[in-house]
């Protein structure tokens, strides 16, 4: 069995590989007609996990059942900029995270909390 998890990984990672190299994070650069040149910058997150088992088979051969599966979270961080010599850094600006969603979200709440507490007055 060792030796079919260790292919079914051998394959999740060399597809993994296939999609990911250093010109993912660092992309191509690319020149306007203006002679700027763009380098775009990301960050790559991945992930993957395999396994399997051997079954019992009545046939008296082996029966093994397995799987893998693979992730991949490509995210715009930056571009570089270089025009006549010098270099800026121009940072994508990204979606909110959990804490400015969270923030966004109190007006709404105190609205309803608001909104429970005046039900429940006009209900006594």
């Amino acid at each position: 069995m060792a030796n079919k998890v260790e292919g079914l990984m051998g394959v999740s990672v060399e597809k993994i590989r296939e999609m990911v190299d250093a010109n993912t994070v660092i992309g191509t650069p690319v020149t306007l007609e203006d002679g700027v040149t763009l380098i775009p910058v990301s960050k790559v997150s991945y992930g993957f996990a395999s396994g399997g088992s051997d079954l019992p088979a009545k046939t008296g051969g082996d029966l093994f059942g397995g799987g893998a599966g693979a992730g991949i979270n490509l995210t715009p961080l930056a571009f570089l900029t270089i025009k006549d010599g010098e270099i800026n850094l121009l940072p994508v600006v990204a979606k909110p995270d959990t804490i400015d969603r969270a923030i966004s979200m109190i007006p709404d709440l105190v609205d309803r909390v608001t909104k429970m507490v005046k039900d429940k007055k006009e209900e006594k």
